[in-house]
């Protein structure tokens, strides 16, 4: 069995659309949908909503809640196999850089994704996203990684790839 603590911070994969202002708006995490959508055979998610932010909007101080996050989901007396945090693209590799630096060595993997679209639009990449990111935390050996669009990439060197709305690993 496999046992992966998911964190939400919020970003484009959990945004929702409001009829009322006509925004996409992260309001409160909509990622127990998405896992209902999911067969995950021998694996047990639970998760926790730490913040529903645009990563845009991430401070230093939201920054390190997510590390005492990670930290305290891997010291749990039921240890997860691994940790996922849904994130905003615009900064994950900010925050993976910091993951990186502040619990090296990592004792489990922990994984980052986000989606490029949010899961309620069409063509979105979330659902696979948050899948790949599912497995990855599952079977990589321990450290931090960027798991997105059928790719894990561990940090540091990790970046957001605008022109082509994906993430690759620069040296």
């Amino acid at each position: 069995m496999r046992y992966i603590t998911l964190i939400t911070t919020g970003g484009t994969i959990e945004k929702t659309y409001d009829e009322g202002t006509g925004t996409l708006e992260n309001r409160r995490s909509i990622v127990r949908r998405m896992l209902r959508r999911l067969r995950l055979e021998d694996t047990h998610v639970s998760c926790q909503e730490l913040m529903s932010k645009d990563s845009l909007f991430m401070t230093d101080e939201d920054r390190a809640c997510i590390v005492t996050a990670v930290r305290n989901a891997i010291a749990a007396s039921a240890k997860p196999t691994g940790v996922v945090i849904l994130h905003g693209t615009d900064t994950l590799a900010v925050t993976g850089e910091r993951l990186a630096a502040e619990l090296s060595p990592c004792p489990a993997p922990v994984v980052l994704t986000g989606a490029m679209r949010p899961f309620e639009m069409t063509r979105s990449d979330a659902l696979q996203n948050l899948t790949e990111a599912v497995f990855a935390a599952g079977v990589l050996p321990p450290g931090v990684y960027c798991v997105a669009h059928g790719r894990a990439m561990a940090f540091p060197g990790v970046v957001k790839d605008r022109a082509r709305h994906t993430f690759v690993k620069v040296d």
